[in-house]
C-alpha cells in the first residue's frame, strides 16, 4: 500500500495533464472555425497558389485580384468566405479547374509559360479586358477545354499551328480583336471543337475544310475571307458568313463560273483596265496639285463609309434619297453623307456604326442594319416614321434612313459621352473628371431608362415589344449622364430568324423554353441591365448568338450570392466609392433588379410596377440587409403561393 501512492499521485498528474492539453487543442480548433486563417492546419502554402500569384505579377491594372491569399485555399467551400478570396479561380470536385477573369480592365501578358504549370487547368477566359499583343501560345496548354479571348485588342496573324495537338478543345472564343491574316489550319482540324466564333476580326484569305461535326457555335462574320465556302460548312445559318463581301457559295450566293470569269476578265480587257486605272490616278494627282480644295469636294468614289457611292444609286425612285422621319432634324443629302469623313464607332449585332462629320451640321451616327431583309420599303418607311415621331427626353429616335434590298442606313444623332456598357466595363477613357460612375449617378441613368421604356410602352401600345434589344451597349449617355434609349421597337423589321440570333429579348427564359416573346419581356430586359449597373459584371448571355442558359448568367450569380448572404460583395467597387449611408438604396434597387429579371413571367412585376419602385429610390437612406432578405423572400414566396 506505501508503494502505491507515488504511482497513483503521479497517474494523477498526468491524467490531468493529458486532459487540460486536450482541451487547449479543442479550444484552439474551435477559434480556427471562426477564424480559418489564423490556423491553417496545413502551413504551406499549396504550390497551385504560389503559381496563381506569379501569374498575377504578369498582368497590369490586377488591383481587382487583391483578393488571391496564399493563406486561403484556393477551392474554399467555407460558405462564409467563399467568394471573398480567389476572384476568378473555379475549381471542380476540389481542384482548380479554369481562370474566369472577364470585365477585369486587365491588361499586360497572359504568362502561358507560368499557366503550363496547372496540370488541371481546363478552361481560360479573359473575355472583355484591355489584353494587346499577338495570339497567347496557348498549344502549350494541350489539355486545355476551353479558350475565351473574345473583347479584346489581340493582332496579328495567328501561327498556322497556334492549336496543334489540343485535341481536347471545345471551345474558341475570339472575335472583336484585331487578328489579320488567314484562319489557322490547326484551328480547322481540332477534333472536339463545337464552338468557334472569330467574327469581327480581319481574317483573309479562304476558309479552311473544318472536320465535319454538329456546331453548337459558328461565327466568321465581318472579316475579310474570300473564295468558296467549304461544302462542309454549307448548311450553317447565312449570317455567320455576313460582312466578308468576297465569299460564295452556299449557303451565300453562287460562285462565278471558271468559265464566264474568263470571258468577263480576259487578258486583254485586263490590259485595257490597267491603262484606264494609272491614266485616272494621274489625272487625279494632277488635279490635287492644282486645288486642294476642290478635291476635298470631288474626292474618290468610294465614301467615307466603306459603301461604294454606286451602290446606293438604284434607279427606283424611293431608293433615290434620304428619307427623313423627324421634323426637327437637320437636313442633308445622301451625296454628302457618302462623302462625309467617318470613323468607325464599332460593331453591333445588325452591323457596322460610324460616326459621319458632316459639312454642315453637327455629326451624325450612321448604323448598317444587315438583317432587314424582311420587309418591303413601304412597310419600312411607314414604321420609322412612326419612330422618327415619339418624343422624350430618354429616348434618341431615329434621323432617317435608306433603303435598300440587302441594307439599310439608319441615321440618329451623334452622343460624344459614348454608351452605358463602356463606362461600365472600363472602355470609357478615365480622367479627373471621370473617375467611373458613382451611385447618384447610377441610379440617375436607371431612373431615365426606366421613364424612357414607359414611354415606348404608351406609345407603341401594339407591339409585344416596343424596345427588344434593351441593354447598356444600346444606351447612350450625354454630356450630363442623363440616359437615351436607342434601337427601339424594330423587331418587326427584323427578320425573325435574325432576331432570335442577336436581339436581347431572345435571350429571355421564355423565349429559351418555350419560344415565344411578350411585353414582360422587357421587363426582364430591364432587370438584367440593373442587376449589370450595380454589379459591373457584364451579362454573359447577351454574347451567345442564339439560344443560351434559361436565365442569365449574371442574375443566376447574383440570386446565389444572395442566398448564401453575402449580397454586399455583389456590388461594383466603383460605385461603393465615397459611399455613406447608400446601401439600404442599392439593396432595394437590388432586390427590384432580381424580381424584374425572374425566369417565370408571372412572378415578375409589370413595367409600371417595376418603374414605380425605382422613382420610389432615393441617393441616400440608412437601410440594412435584413429587409432585403426579408422582403426579397416573402415577394417572391407569395408570387409562389399565387401561381398554385
Amino acid at each position: 500500500m506505501v508503494s502505491s501512492t507515488p504511482y497513483t499521485f503521479e497517474s494523477s498528474r498526468l491524467s490531468s495533464y493529458r486532459q487540460n492539453v486536450r482541451l487547449a487543442i479543442r479550444a484552439t480548433f474551435k477559434r480556427c472555425r471562426h477564424f480559418p486563417v489564423c490556423c491553417n492546419t496545413s502551413s504551406s502554402t499549396s504550390p497551385e497558389a504560389e503559381i496563381l500569384i506569379k501569374f498575377k505579377s504578369s498582368l497590369s491594372n490586377n488591383t481587382s485580384l487583391d483578393n488571391w491569399d496564399t493563406s486561403i485555399n484556393i477551392c474554399n467551400d467555407d460558405p462564409k468566405t467563399r467568394g471573398k478570396y480567389w476572384t476568378g479561380v473555379t475549381c471542380k470536385d476540389g481542384t482548380l479547374f479554369g481562370l474566369r477573369l472577364e470585365n477585369l480592365s486587365l491588361g499586360g501578358v497572359i504568362d502561358i509559360d507560368t499557366l503550363v504549370n496547372l496540370p488541371s487547368l481546363r478552361s481560360l477566359s479573359f473575355m472583355n479586358n484591355s489584353f494587346h499583343g499577338t495570339m497567347p501560345k496557348v498549344k502549350k496548354l494541350g489539355a486545355l477545354r476551353a479558350l475565351y479571348l473574345a473583347y479584346n485588342k489581340f493582332s496579328g496573324t495567328i501561327p498556322e499551328d497556334a492549336f496543334e495537338n489540343m485535341r481536347s478543345l471545345k471551345t474558341v472564343r475570339l472575335e472583336e480583336n484585331e487578328f489579320k491574316g488567314e484562319i489557322p489550319g490547326s484551328l480547322s482540324s481540332l477534333p472536339a471543337l463545337v464552338e468557334l466564333s472569330l467574327e469581327g476580326n480581319r481574317f483573309e484569305g479562304k476558309i479552311p475544310d473544318f472536320i465535319p461535326r454538329d456546331w453548337k457555335l459558328f461565327d466568321l462574320s465581318n472579316n475579310l475571307l474570300e473564295g468558296p465556302i467549304p461544302s462542309g460548312l454549307a448548311k450553317i445559318d447565312s449570317n455567320a458568313f455576313a460582312g466578308n463581301k468576297d465569299l460564295c457559295g452556299q449557303p451565300l450566293s453562287r460562285c462565278k463560273s471558271p468559265k464566264k470569269w474568263y470571258i468577263l476578265t480576259g487578258v486583254t480587257v485586263g490590259i485595257v483596265l490597267v491603262a484606264v486605272i494609272v491614266l485616272y490616278h494621274r489625272y487625279r494627282r494632277r488635279r490635287a496639285l492644282l486645288s486642294a480644295a476642290e478635291q476635298a469636294q470631288n474626292s474618290k468614289a468610294q465614301d467615307q463609309l466603306g459603301l461604294e457611292k454606286a451602290q446606293y444609286q438604284e434607279p427606283t425612285e424611293e431608293n433615290a434619297k434620304l428619307q427623313f422621319v423627324r421634323a426637327d432634324s437637320p437636313f442633308f443629302d445622301l451625296e454628302e453623307l457618302l462623302r462625309a469623313p467617318a470613323e468607325v464607332l464599332g460593331g453591333g449585332s445588325f452591323g457596322s456604326s460610324y460616326k459621319a462629320l458632316l459639312s454642315n451640321g453637327p455629326p451624325v451616327v450612321v448604323k448598317r442594319l444587315r438583317p432587314m431583309r424582311c420587309v418591303g420599303f413601304e412597310e419600312f418607311h411607314e414604321h420609322m416614321k412612326r419612330l422618327g415621331i415619339i418624343s422624350h427626353p430618354n429616348l434618341l429616335p431615329p434621323v432617317a434612313f435608306y433603303y435598300r434590298n440587302e441594307d439599310k442606313l439608319l441615321i440618329s444623332e451623334f452622343m460624344g459621352n459614348g454608351n452605358l456598357a463602356d463606362h461600365l466595363h472600363g472602355h470609357a477613357q478615365r480622367t479627373p473628371e471621370n473617375i467611373g460612375l458613382d451611385w447618384p449617378t447610377r441610379l440617375r441613368i436607371i431612373k431615365g431608362v426606366g421613364r424612357g421604356l414607359a414611354h415606348l410602352h404608351s406609345e407603341l401600345p401594339s407591339l409585344s415589344l416596343p424596345h427588344g434589344h434593351l441593354k447598356s451597349s444600346n444606351i447612350l449617355l450625354n454630356s450630363n449622364y442623363e440616359p437615351l434609349l436607342t434601337d427601339f421597337g424594330l423587331d418587326p423589321l427584323v427578320c425573325q430568324d435574325q432576331a432570335q440570333q442577336y436581339m436581347a429579348a431572345y435571350k429571355s427564359p421564355e423565349f429559351i423554353r418555350h419560344r415565344r416573346v411578350s411585353r414582360k419581356t422587357d421587363v426582364w430586359s430591364l432587370g438584367i441591365l440593373i442587376l449589370e449597373l450595380l454589379t459591373g459584371k457584364f451579362p454573359a448571355n447577351y454574347l451567345r448568338h442564339g439560344g443560351g442558359a434559361a436565365n442569365g448568367d449574371l442574375a443566376a450569380w447574383v440570386k446565389s450570392a444572395v442566398r448564401e448572404e453575402w449580397t454586399a460583395e455583389v456590388f461594383d467597387g466603383d460605385m461603393m466609392k465615397g459611399t455613406k449611408n447608400e446601401d439600404g438604396e442599392m439593396v432595394r434597387l437590388l432586390r427590384i433588379g432580381m424580381i424584374c429579371s425572374e425566369e417565370d413571367e408571372d412572378r415578375r412585376w409589370g413595367l409600371k410596377e417595376a418603374v414605380e419602385k425605382i422613382e420610389e429610390l432615393k441617393e441616400t437612406e440608412i437601410n440594412t440587409d435584413d429587409e432585403f432578405y426579408s422582403s426579397y423572400g416573402s415577394e417572391v414566396e407569395a408570387r409562389s403561393v399565387e401561381r398554385e
